[in-house]
């Protein structure tokens, strides 16, 4: 009998992965070429040709047991010492190699994050529309997430809801930047505002409340939008990235934490944050991954390539009717169901070849995810799906 935790987990697999699978079996019988699966966000841009370089210089020249062996579980320190300048230059800050983990992508880096702070009943909170997966997070360390429902208007948090959504029990924030599912990027506005209440909150409960910021797609932001940098606002931030997206190495898994030394627990907290990555089963990042990274990490991301998807598919589906706010950053689109279950779109959808994720597994119901991270020729071939998915709807 497996554990009563992994029951709902089981019976719920996630949609985007589920959609994943029906994009294969409707290959098969239709022929790729003629499915337009929009529902991973799998980047279709391959990974920089520095970078497979690099991994070859590095078999060839660094010792083998040093690049295969153990290492401190933050990950090499030359390594962190790499990231951490690279944020210096770019954001003005001042880190070193003693405020960067090494982690197994984003997701290992928040799982650990969390585990470092988080008591069975502490409750984190986050904001509709969000990745289907923290709830999952939380729940591994017995935790509460707490949804403050979206503004549907802007995609920006409900700053009013989330402040008396923050309670004495209130552990954590946890905010992904650009966002998934949405492509919204949280303006310098929302930021002030978001900290100016956790900053009351902290004062008025006595107590100390973490601002967890998600981002792996902070280099995917376009029409030059700043995303902000989120320990220069708030000293309790912790800041999970994954080179999943920059780099197109989803199935690498590399990332890291950044822990400033502003925060009042600071050492404690990098501490608790390391351990965890090694108890929690991870024991340290990828080994040869860390060395390749550090060696492109100022590798710029192929954003014309994405932005060429974005206008075309977004000015597209506007075109035939269909309601979304252009995304300012990420590779997704949240379209507005034409009809109130979004689910029954999706099907409709499906009877057209095109694959979408639901709404309503990112918290916020009646809505669609598109991924637009594939090829700019499918997106192409999909118009006239989408057309006539429209028509069915009387859109057009």
């Amino acid at each position: 009998m497996i554990a009563d935790k992994m029951v709902g987990l089981v019976n719920n697999n996630s949609a985007i992965r589920m959609m994943f699978e029906e994009g294969k079996r409707l290959a098969a019988i239709h022929g790729a070429e003629n499915v337009y699966d929009f529902s991973l966000g799998n980047p279709n841009v391959p990974a920089p040709a520095s970078l497979n370089k690099a991994i070859k210089e590095i078999l060839d020249e660094e010792e083998s047991t040093f690049v295969h062996g153990y290492m401190s579980n933050a990950g090499y320190e030359d390594v962190r010492e790499t990231v951490a300048q690279s944020l210096n230059r770019r954001f003005g800050t001042s880190f070193t190699q003693n405020n960067i983990i090494m982690t197994v992508g984003a997701a290992g880096g928040l799982n650990s994050a969390l585990k470092a702070i988080v008591n069975p009943g502490d409750e984190i909170v986050t904001f509709a529309p969000y990745f289907l997966e923290y709830r999952a997070y939380v729940s591994n360390f017995d935790g509460v997430l707490v949804e403050v429902s979206p503004d549907t208007a802007t995609f920006q948090p409900n700053i009013e809801e989330f402040e008396k959504k923050i309670t004495p029990k209130t552990k954590a924030v946890i905010i992904n930047n650009p966002n998934n599912p949405t492509g919204v990027v949280y303006s310098e506005e929302t930021v002030k505002k978001l900290v100016a209440v956790m900053e009351a909150k902290q004062k008025e409960y006595g107590t100390e409340i973490y601002l967890i910021s998600d981002e792996p797609y902070r280099e995917l932001a376009y029409d030059g939008v700043d995303v902000p940098y989120l320990t220069k606002y708030y000293a309790n931030t912790i800041v999970g990235y994954s080179f999943s997206k920059s780099l197109s190495l989803p199935g690498e898994r590399i990332g890291y934490l950044v822990i400033p030394s502003e925060m009042p627990d600071y050492k404690n907290v990098f501490a608790a944050a390391s351990i965890a990555t090694r108890v929690l089963g991870f024991v340290n990042a990828p080994s040869l991954m860390q060395r390749a990274v550090a060696r492109v990490i100022d590798e710029q991301t192929d954003i014309a390539y994405y932005n060429r998807n974005r206008e075309l598919l977004y000015n597209s589906l506007t075109e035939y009717g269909f309601q979304c706010v252009k995304p300012e950053g990420a590779f997704y689109l949240f379209v507005k169901s034409p009809v109130a279950d979004e689910k029954e779109f999706v099907n409709k959808a499906k009877e057209y070849n095109i694959l979408m994720v639901p709404g309503s597994s990112f918290a916020c119901p009646g809505y669609v995810r598109i991924a637009y991270c594939v090829a700019y020729e499918t997106i192409e071939r999909s118009l006239e799906s989408f057309k006539d998915l429209a028509k069915n709807y009387d859109l057009i």
